[in-house]
């Protein structure tokens, strides 16, 4: 294999056993034998199972984002494409391995000193935030800033709410349940 093919071996079987049995319970010799390599080859690649981490992350969230933008740009224009990301999250919970939303699963296992992890889930929350503030004002013409601020916002929240819920429960019904909630934010609005 090939040093970029190594690399992405590493954080995809790496990111599969943190997705499926937790980060913490996820052990660096657990990876080197599920990824067939030795110690020194995965310490090659990565310093620590905290850098290893932060790769995968930053990987599911770009597939995820440039997943959503496609799929949001595929909605008919209006309450569709505002209602889009929870078609898309149904989609995602087919998957037969839906677990949930990968970094809040990681988010859930931090320790207080855990701090580099924590910035990374951070400023993704953020991204997908803002572009649900794009999608907002994109279909909404007029708003202030303050409306869609409170807009998306609220579209975040039922979605974040959705995913974990829908995990929890293991069951859609969540999904459903805040896709109906959401046009009570942008009712008032007359959108079509």
């Amino acid at each position: 294999m090939q040093r970029p093919e190594l690399h992405q071996h590493i954080i995809t079987t790496a990111g599969n056993l943190f997705y499926a049995q937790g980060y913490n319970s996820t052990g660096i010799n657990e990876i080197i034998d599920k990824c067939g390599i030795a110690k020194a080859t995965l310490y090659g690649h990565f310093k620590s199972k905290e850098d290893i981490c932060i790769a995968y992350l930053e990987q599911r969230h770009h597939a995820f984002m440039e997943s959503l933008k496609k799929y949001v740009a595929r909605s008919k224009a209006g309450k569709n494409q505002l209602l889009a990301i929870f078609d898309f999250l149904q989609d995602m919970y087919r998957d037969e391995n839906f677990q949930g939303c990968w970094a809040l699963k990681t988010l859930g296992e931090l320790s207080p000193n855990q701090k580099k992890i924590l910035e990374v889930i951070q400023k993704q929350k953020k991204e997908l935030l803002l572009y649900l503030g794009e999608v907002v004002g994109s279909n909404i013409s007029n708003l202030s800033r303050a409306q869609t601020e409170k807009m998306s916002g609220g579209l975040y929240l039922l979605y974040e709410s959705a995913v974990t819920e829908s995990h929890l429960f293991k069951n859609d019904w969540p999904i459903y349940m805040d896709k109906s909630i959401a046009p009570t934010f942008f009712s008032e609005l007359e959108l079509e």
